[in-house]
């Protein structure tokens, strides 16, 4: 339930297919984006992308307000906004129709088409699968206070990442409510809701709601 192609149906819903298609497990991709992204975007078509600042390449269509602030590399594709005070920090990759909020910061992650993150949120070192949403000030924990690597907790034990800086995979149509904050490598299968102002740690199956620890329910 942890691996791409469990988490992802539609790996057209991203422009870094190939990087899913080359590994096994999602935390896998992450040291890769930055990488990634430098090599794509010199390569994206210029009469459709934009080089707007050095290593930040935007599509024609989007709407980017003038207070965001976006750092090199970044992608971001078609129909997708940025919304005021938006901070795009680097090694992020943003699909279409896509949503960037208000004071939302992004940094080493990929965002899949229609994905929408758009109140105070943080999205560091993760991805979001297709149509992910996140409620107002919803925020992705990346590094653990004693700061050594993180573990993805499954239901066969501890997984090991190697990873310092990992914060949480988000499978398609998954919600996540207001306020509620997953911590260091939360996995969330598809079709999955977290309830406002939930605490989540470790893997949460598809199709189910987290309500609270250890109350997590099948969808009817």
């Amino acid at each position: 339930m942890m691996k791409n192609t469990d988490l992802f149906s539609d790996l057209s819903a991203t422009l870094a297919a190939s990087l899913f298609e080359e590994t096994e497990y999602p935390w896998e991709v992450l040291p890769r984006i930055k990488d990634f992204v430098l090599a794509l975007g010199p390569r994206l078509d210029g009469s459709e992308y934009e080089r707007v600042a050095d290593q930040v390449w935007i599509h024609r269509s989007c709407k980017v307000y003038d207070t965001a602030v976006i750092l090199g590399p970044t992608i971001i594709g078609a129909e997708t906004e940025v919304r005021p005070s938006a901070f795009i920090r680097g090694s992020v990759l943003v699909g279409r129709n896509c949503v960037v909020g208000n004071s939302t910061e992004l940094k080493n992650c990929i965002l899949f088409d229609r994905v929408q993150v758009p109140h105070y949120n943080y999205v560091g070192d993760s991805i979001f699968g297709y149509r992910a949403h996140t409620g107002a000030g919803a925020i992705c924990s990346n590094v653990k206070s004693d700061k050594t690597s993180v573990a993805v907790h499954g239901p066969e034990g501890e997984l090991p990442t190697g990873l310092r800086k990992f914060g949480a995979i988000l499978g398609d149509h998954v919600e996540v409510g207001c306020n509620s904050v997953l911590c260091p490598g939360t996995v969330i299968g598809q079709n999955s809701n977290v309830y406002p102002l939930s605490r989540v740690r470790g893997v949460i199956p598809a199709g189910h709601i987290y309500k609270a620890e250890g109350n997590v329910v099948e969808k009817r």
